[in-house]
């Protein structure tokens, strides 16, 4: 697998090259602002002992303060959690949100820990981040953590400073301060933009066939609002495997029998079909939901679909994006098409600061605008800059917006 972080260091310099973007910026940009490593010792449950690795980035801060994003994975590296403090960058931006990116993480397998171990694990995670509040870092949830992993945060947070402050931490439980609407956002986001591209290209979503690769939180959401529009999703994989039916897959049941079981694979009615073979299958949508680089490329030449939507972060690398561009595929990128957690964790907080807290249709309305105003964004920047691509036009309006947010402070 190639790596994610000279993945997305490629796309930088490709959008700031084209995007014409001072030098002195683009050379800011090529690493983090700070990088916090530390390692966290453990007493686990069954009595053994284990120290985890753990990392928080800040990538740049021009826009405002850094934001988001606790991923608890057991092959974390520190250039994954670069690249994902790189992509949150681009994604604010992007999205008009006055902040910075971020991200952190925890080098251990959630699978093997009982949930006092994740507990544990989690608030030593806050008291070594030494965290600063609202105003500065605001961590979030990603892959491997979630609500309850959030809500431990916020309480150690406020153990730590004796200050109740549910805005200083985003993805928590509407009950303690998150935003309704949270747990979807992504994959709604995700939904979004693809129905703005399908029209774009003359395709009718109802009518067409979709694949979705990884069905967690974000694929599940998206696929159940595919199914609702009348698509046909033919595909879908997680991460012990994937199912397959020409005919189309029954997603609420697909839904219930993963409530049961815990995974796609062996769903009645349907065949066997690997996360690499996913991508070759005939159909009209392709949504990438799980990792990074999975579409490279290697596999580039094989992929059928007419149109990708990015809903994990980084899943198409820059060679193969460039491949399929000149095939005529459009992809809408991940700083685009996934950004619809980020932007409900910009209302979450908003909430949090003002202690007032909006229904669901306010947050969906909300969300929205704003997501189809950044897919505007990236279309028109895009268009401006003479390129088919759409991440090309996404990374070329944010980094404008960072060129010139450190020239108005004195940076360059």
């Amino acid at each position: 697998m190639e790596n994610v972080f000279e993945v997305a260091v490629a796309t930088l310099n490709k959008a700031g090259e084209l995007g014409k973007i001072d030098s002195r910026v683009m050379e800011i940009l090529q690493e983090p602002k700070r990088i916090q490593q530390f390692r966290i010792p453990s007493k686990l449950e069954n009595g053994s002992f284990s120290v985890f690795q753990a990392y928080r980035v800040h990538y740049c801060d021009a826009l405002g303060p850094f934001r988001d994003g606790t991923r608890i994975r057991k092959d974390l590296t520190l250039d994954e959690v670069k690249a994902l403090g790189l992509f949150m960058t681009i994604k604010h931006c992007v999205a008009d949100i006055p902040a910075g990116g971020a991200k952190g993480g925890i080098q251990a397998d959630p699978g093997r820990l009982s949930k006092n171990d994740m507990e544990r694990l989690v608030r030593a995670f806050v008291r070594h981040l030494q965290p600063r509040g609202p105003w500065a870092d605001v961590p979030g949830a990603d892959i491997g953590t979630g609500e309850q992993a959030m809500a431990w945060m916020l309480d150690e947070y406020e153990q730590i400073t004796g200050l109740h402050s549910p805005a200083a931490i985003n993805d928590k439980p509407p009950i303690l301060g998150g935003s309704l609407g949270g747990e979807e956002a992504t994959g709604r986001g995700v939904f979004l933009t693809l129905t703005a591209a399908a029209k774009d290209i003359g395709m009718d979503v109802k009518n067409s066939t979709a694949v979705v690769q990884g069905f967690g939180q974000v694929g599940a959401a998206l696929s159940s609002l595919l199914y609702e529009t009348g698509c046909r999703i033919i595909a879908v994989t997680d991460v012990y495997g994937g199912i397959y039916d020409p005919a189309g897959i029954d997603i609420p049941k697909l839904e219930g029998y993963v409530r049961e079981t815990g995974k796609v694979t062996d769903f009645p009615g349907t065949e066997p079909v690997s996360n690499e073979a996913i991508f070759t299958l005939d159909c009209d949508i392709i949504v990438p939901a799980a990792v990074q680089s999975v579409i490279h490329k290697g596999n580039a030449e094989m992929v059928k679909g007419r149109l990708i939507v990015e809903g994990a972060n980084g899943p198409v690398t820059t060679e193969a994006d460039a491949i399929l561009t000149e095939k005529g595929v459009v992809i809408v990128p991940d700083v685009v098409a996934n950004s619809g957690g980020a932007t409900v964790c910009h209302f979450e907080r908003n909430q949090g600061l003002s202690d007032q807290y909006w229904d669901l249709e306010t947050v969906n309305a909300l969300l929205k605008r704003r997501i189809l105003n950044a897919y505007r964004y990236a279309r028109e920047a895009a268009d401006s800059a003479g390129t088919d691509s759409l991440r090309l036009g996404a990374w070329i309006y944010a980094l404008k917006k960072i060129e010139k947010a450190m020239r108005l402070r004195g940076w360059v």
